[in-house]
Order: C-alpha cells, then structure tokens, then sequence
C-alpha cells in the first residue's frame, strides 16, 4: 500500500528512542523516486518566534503545512535532512481508502459505528487528495486507480464476508467471483473486492508540489535539527542543535518513523518491509492498472507506474528490525518478491531496476496516531503509520487545523496517541 518505509535517523540525540540509528538506515538503497536535484535549504542561523512550527519535511509535514498556510498561519519547517529523502523517498506511493485492519475486524475491535467512520473518513481524505493535487495542478503523476483486494487461498469467504459488512456501510466496493475476476482482470484467485476512488502518485515530487505551494504562501523551509521541547501554557520552545532555538505558539511532529521520547504511544510497533520495480514494461500490464494486494495479514502489494514499472512489495518482518538484519535478508526478499509477481502476472519481466527495504512502524488496530500529545500542551503530532501512509498524513492535516481552529471530532478520539492496545 502506501507505506512511507523507515524514516528512522533523521535524529541522532538522546530525545529520540534510537539515537544509534543514522539517516542511511532509513532505506536500501534508493527507489524510483530518488531523480530530483535535492532543494537548496538554507540553515537556521538565529533564534525565532512563529505561530506553527512542523518538525519533519516529508509528505506528512508538506500536507500539514499547506493545509495550515492555506487558513492563513505563519508556518515554518524544519528538517535535519532534505526534504523528503527520508521516509518518502521510500514510499510505494499506493493510496488507498481501505484500512490495514479489513473493515469486518474493526467492527470487531470496536463497533460497527466507529469501524465505518475510520473508513469512511479514509475515503474522503483519499477522495480530497486527488481534487487538491488537480486544483493546484501539482505535476506529481497523481492517476485515479481501480483497487482489488485478492482472496488468498482457494476460499472467497473472508472476502465474501468483508463485502458484507462494506455493503451495509454503503462503501463503493463491488465483488467479483472468479468467473468475473478472470474475465476482467486476467487474475485467478477465488474472489476480489473492486473498489473505486484509489489513486497512486509519484510521492517526492507530491512533497515538493505542497511545500512549493506552502513557501508562495509564506511559509519558511530551513535546515535545523530539533533536540529538544519545552512546553508550557503560552508556547513551545524548541531547542536546536548548535544552542538555538524557535519558540512557536503550536508545534507539529510530523517526523514519520522517527518518534521523539515526549510521545509514548501504546497502539504502536516496529516492522521492515522490501519492494522491488521491475525495469519499464508498458505493454505488459495488467488490464486497468488497478492496484492489487490480498486479504492476508503479511500481504503483497502492486501497482505500476507511468512509466510502466511494476512495483511490488511486501514481505513484511517484525524480527529483521535492525538495518544490517534487514539488508542480509533483502537478496531473499527480492527473489520472494519476484516469485510472487511471476505467480499474480506471469506475462511480466521479472528483470528489476530497483529493490529497497526499510524499517516501518505499524500501530495494532490499522489506525494512524494523530492530535495532542498527551502531557505536552500545544505540541501535536501527525504520524500516518500504516499501510495508508499518505492517506492517513491527509486525515492528520484536516484534524490538526482543526484542532488549532478550537474545533474537535470524534476522530481525534479513534486516533489518539495513547490509546489501549487493541487486537
């Protein structure tokens, strides 16, 4: 899906929980993405006063910062690296509305009321995303894509039941038997859920395109690394590396899988993931380019691209955490991946041009973590963990305006960042 792998590292100083970890650990090697002339980031040189400071300057802060530029506050983003060479870079880049957790297991961990709001409030972010990306025209390769959601296995019943559920929640989802799933897609497996409103983009020129349009509106883009916060009633004050310091109204963590000590989730947990792209083969594709991945807890994924890649990951590890674990596994992973997509398009080259791998953080029911950090008062955070990185980076932005606006919602609630452990 759209996981943002691994970007452990951007911070190496005692406030983070693994200050080991350097930014070469977030990802290995690099994906397709990584062809952009890095920006010219000028340094923090003085101390200063703003109304919102955003700590990171991945796809998480970029939509946060042009969600909070556009109710007109005076932004500023900081960032120990360049913007979005960490956890973005590694991005497959699939956005999808349906959430980690099947919509049947949520109703199961906590009702059918609050299930469907989690996934209805996916589908609109996802929804949102697309018409913003067209409103500003932002040259990111943003294309609307069918999704399939694969039975594994001979059985259709889990798929059967999850479209169930989605059709009492008045989802847009249709199911297809084998018959239908052949005929339409040239997949043999035993069902599929087909639903509308996906999409997949190109994830560092996405980045690029919202802080471009964050800057014109007056936003500030500087290099500096946060190692400290003090929060008190009026304010944050945030220590810099080298004995600065910015003092903002409202803080905004948006540091993706790199989590400082001052937010202790309960929800949340380490994993790696690897992907691969093949070499371009455009007249090789699926039909429709739909996105593909499977009703299985450590499932695959595909998708393509414009150019005509085929993108596959997966593989999933929550033991092979550690960088150096994780590259001596990835010559296994990547001929596992390439097995897996011999088995789904068998038509397809299995030649590939890129593999990567990275460390991810995942939360145990699917959701993301975002709003007020508890404890620390004007400081909130924004982390989209999940396989629905980008789509749930949108949902922060939303909830987090409008918690700076004295507005609330039952999300903030779904989604709190010290929430039981649930599943």
């Amino acid at each position: 899906m759209s996981c943002p792998y691994g970007a452990r590292g951007l911070w190496e100083c005692p406030i983070f929980r693994d200050d080991n970890i350097e930014q070469d650990d977030l990802r290995s090697p690099y994906s397709p993405w990584a062809n952009l002339p890095p920006p010219n980031i000028k340094p923090v040189t003085e101390s200063f006063r703003c109304d919102v400071l955003i700590v990171g300057a991945g796809i998480t802060a970029a939509l946060v910062a042009e969600r909070l530029t556009r109710q007109g506050r005076q932004v500023v983003v900081i960032d120990r690296e360049l913007p979005s060479l960490g956890s973005t870079v590694a991005s497959t880049a699939m956005l999808l509305w349906e959430i980690d957790r099947p919509l049947l297991e949520l109703t199961q961990l906590y009702g059918f009321e609050k299930a469907i709001r989690c996934y209805r409030a996916s589908h609109g972010a996802t929804r949102a995303l697309m018409s913003l990306v067209a409103h500003h025209g932002i040259p990111c390769e943003m294309r609307p894509r069918l999704s399939l959601y694969l039975a594994v296995g001979d059985s259709p019943k889990l798929i059967n039941d999850e479209y169930a559920v989605r059709s009492r929640a008045d989802l847009p989802s249709h199911l297809l038997d084998y018959a239908r799933l052949l005929q339409r897609f040239t997949v043999g497996r035993a069902a599929a859920i087909l639903s509308i409103d996906a999409a997949d983009a190109d994830p560092v020129r996405l980045t690029r395109g919202l802080l471009g349009i964050s800057v014109k509106r007056g936003a500030r883009l500087l290099n500096a690394d946060a190692i400290a916060f003090d929060s008190a009633r009026s304010g944050v004050t945030v220590g810099l590396e080298g004995g600065l310091s910015v003092e903002a109204r409202d803080v905004v963590l948006a540091t993706g899988y790199v989590m400082p000590d001052i937010v202790r989730p309960r929800a949340q947990k380490p994993a790696s993931s690897w992907a691969i792209a093949t070499v371009p083969q455009p007249h090789n594709l699926w039909p429709e380019q739909a996105l593909i991945w499977e009703a299985s807890q450590n499932y695959h994924y595909a998708r393509t691209t414009t150019d005509g890649r085929i993108i596959v990951g997966g593989e999933d590890d929550d033991i092979l955490i550690q960088p150096d674990a994780r590259d001596a596994a990835t010559p296994d992973k990547v001929k596992a991946l390439r097995a897996y997509l011999k088995a789904l398009w068998p038509q397809a080259s299995g030649d590939v041009a890129f593999n990567w791998s990275g460390a991810f953080d995942t939360t145990s029911d699917g959701l993301p973590l975002i709003g007020r950090v508890p404890g620390c008062r004007n400081v909130l955070a924004a982390f989209g963990y999940g396989g629905n990185g980008i789509t749930f980076s949108f949902l922060a932005a939303e909830l987090i305006a409008t918690l700076l606006s004295g507005g609330t919602s039952l999300l903030l609630d779904d989604f709190a960042i010290d929430r039981d452990i649930v599943g």
